[in-house]
């Protein structure tokens, strides 16, 4: 009879893997999840301070009207 031991100290050690596998792939999720949305967030707020910027360097006469429609389009697509 072997007495109940199963697997003996392999199974533990095997548990014990898996469970670090498994945090470690939620740290990896999480920290993904973490970085698109920031980005997304900061995307949209770059996307406007762009805009602005255009519209200062038109204002200051950096740029001629055919540029700043250029650009703007760009910007917006």
């Amino acid at each position: 009879m072997m007495g109940g031991w199963g697997m003996g100290w392999f199974g533990g050690i095997f548990m014990i893997l898996f469970w670090v596998l498994i945090l470690i792939g939620l740290v990896f999720v999480i920290k993904w999840l973490i970085q698109s949305t920031s980005k997304a967030r900061n995307n949209g707020q770059s996307g406007y301070r762009a805009l602005e910027i255009l519209k200062e360097r038109y204002a200051r006469g950096e740029i001629d009207k055919a540029q700043f429609e250029d650009m703007k389009r760009d910007l917006k697509h």
